[in-house]
């Protein structure tokens, strides 16, 4: 992982994912979350104020060494106790279904095989357990679709392999994860392009 990665990216992932906005939604998605938790892409510790009061520990993994630096601020001002891994969440070193909740937040736009990892999710998950999720992803709308095939290449590389274009709804879906809901929409004073929202609980079938 280059300096841009490791050094610029985090400072600017942590600007750009910290406002209100992000926040609202973060603080919408995490109010069910509960037992045993896991969170893949942990990126900077932006989740930690909004786990609801019955998270004690929560079990992360994000390959980043610069956004784990800049996450242990973060941990050491929180309540719960956190176990950080600094991997990425293709291959996980847990046992299967050990986690009762896994929460994923504009996550799984940036890892390279999506699949293997959502495969991964799905297997350290207890039988019905949940996943809480936010991201953002391909567009409803057949012009907005078009700037986001034509941006991509040029915004995996600004965005450390983040992609625009990725439909999180076949995703999930194809992993095996049943819906018990889903909301689409798009984030305000955002362009378009960069912010089709799918947010929701999946569980495990």
């Amino acid at each position: 992982m280059g300096f841009y990665g490791n050094v610029i990216f985090p400072r600017v992932l942590d600007y750009v994912m910290s406002t209100g906005q992000m926040k609202k939604t973060r603080a919408a998605l995490l109010t069910e979350v509960s037992g045993d938790v896991f969170e893949v892409g942990f990126g900077t510790g932006l989740n930690l104020p909004f786990y609801p009061e019955q998270v004690k520990r929560l079990v992360t993994v994000d390959p980043n060494p610069g956004c784990n630096k800049r996450a242990r601020k973060r941990i050491a001002a929180s309540s719960i106790d956190v176990e950080t891994h600094e991997l990425g969440g293709e291959s996980l070193p847990f046992d299967d279904a050990c986690f009762d909740s896994i929460v994923c937040t504009w996550t799984l736009c940036s890892i390279a095989e999506v699949d293997k990892a959502l495969a991964e999710m799905h297997r350290v998950l207890r039988p019905k357990g949940r996943l809480f999720f936010v991201e953002h992803g391909l567009a409803d709308e057949d012009r907005t679709r078009g700037i986001q095939h034509r941006l991509n290449p040029l915004w995996k590389i600004i965005g450390d392999g983040c992609h625009l274009n990725r439909n999180m709804k076949d995703l999930i879906q194809d992993a095996h994860f049943q819906f018990a809901s889903l909301e689409n929409f798009y984030m305000p004073k955002s362009p378009k392009w960069a912010s089709y929202m799918y947010k929701g609980i999946a569980v495990k079938g």
